[in-house]
């Protein structure tokens, strides 16, 4: 009698420990890279005493701002199968077109912001076109129009910054609202429409059906076509918005602008949980990875890293979170 109660404790406890494993596992799937997050900041604050300021929080938030904006965009193609390398070159697009029509007493504040959200949107529609009409892969086509328009900004201004640009303009960039600086405020926008976009609408059900199943959902009547071009699209007016920040922030139009944001934003969606498989990624833990970068650029910045080892660093990180992310593929 008392070696069969023992073994019911033993099943009881096995089942508790099971439960328990479950519940640890779950958590840190879903909240490990904010722990990550507060983590870095304690040991950097530790390591350097001006870290955690006022200030220096806020600017850091403020330089991620552009990259988490493109990496937003980044999130929504990759959840669908995809990948854009175009972000960068557009940017640097975006910046010069903008900056030609922002020079004081010529044209509105609106003309400098239409042209550049216009152009960010129309190459976004080029690459979906060509990625769902011809059927040609998105690492192809993204990279030619990288290519493009990285050439197009240079051949627009000869390879010089254009310059002279309108306090208004620069406003955008440089300036700040009840002390929280404009591109902090952008950001969170871009942010909050984008979740809304991803959570709540028939927009974002069928985003993730595509990478969850894209001949599945074919099946079940989506126009897995239309919504390639829309996501396309969406990320191309994304770094359209990146584009127009960082001109105003730097006080020019820079056809050298945004090379390697691409990259960055890549890696902030995929070290925030977004799977390069697809049908999985979500827009705050895209955000949790840009805070993640900027944190770490600013603190080894602050502690007089190299900036050679900060890439490698950066590097390895990327890495193990593909790792972590086809562990979790080949599990599922």
């Amino acid at each position: 009698m008392s070696s069969q109660v023992s073994v019911v404790d033993k099943r009881e406890k096995s089942k508790v420990s099971s439960s328990s494993k479950e519940k640890v596992s779950r958590i840190l799937n879903r909240y490990g890279m904010l722990f990550i997050l507060i983590a870095l900041i304690i040991l950097m604050s530790i390591l350097s005493p001006t870290f955690f300021t006022t200030g220096n929080l806020l600017n850091i938030v403020r330089q991620m701002s552009v990259v988490g904006i493109v990496a937003i965009g980044v999130t929504i193609v990759i959840i669908t199968t995809g990948i854009d390398l175009s972000s960068g070159s557009v940017i640097a697009l975006v910046s010069v077109a903008a900056a030609s029509f922002a020079h004081p007493d010529t044209y509105p504040l609106i003309v400098p912001i239409a042209i550049g959200l216009g152009l960010g949107l129309l190459t976004g529609v080029i690459n979906g076109t060509i990625i769902s009409k011809a059927k040609i892969a998105p690492f192809i086509v993204t990279l030619g129009m990288m290519t493009a328009a990285r050439g197009a900004a240079l051949l627009i201004t000869d390879g010089r910054p254009v310059g002279n640009l309108s306090d208004s303009f620069k406003f955008i960039g440089q300036g700040s609202v009840l002390g929280i600086p404009v591109p902090i405020i952008i950001f969170g926008v871009v942010g909050l429409i984008s979740y809304i976009l991803l959570n709540k609408t028939k927009f974002g059900k069928y985003v993730y059906a595509i990478g969850g199943n894209e001949q599945a959902a074919m099946i079940a009547g989506v126009n897995v076509d239309r919504y390639k071009i829309f996501v396309y699209g969406y990320a191309g007016l994304l770094s359209g918005v990146a584009g127009i920040i960082l001109t105003s922030r730097i006080s020019s139009g820079q056809p050298t602008a945004g090379v390697m944001y691409e990259l960055d934003a890549i890696a902030a969606a995929v070290i925030g949980g977004t799977s390069l498989a697809g049908g999985i990624g979500a827009i705050g833990g895209t955000i949790i990875g840009a805070l993640i970068i900027g944190v770490m650029n600013n603190g080894l910045d602050l502690l007089n890293v190299s900036p050679y080892w900060q890439q490698i660093l950066k590097g390895v990180i990327i890495t193990v979170a593909v790792f972590i992310d086809s562990r979790k593929n080949r599990k599922s």
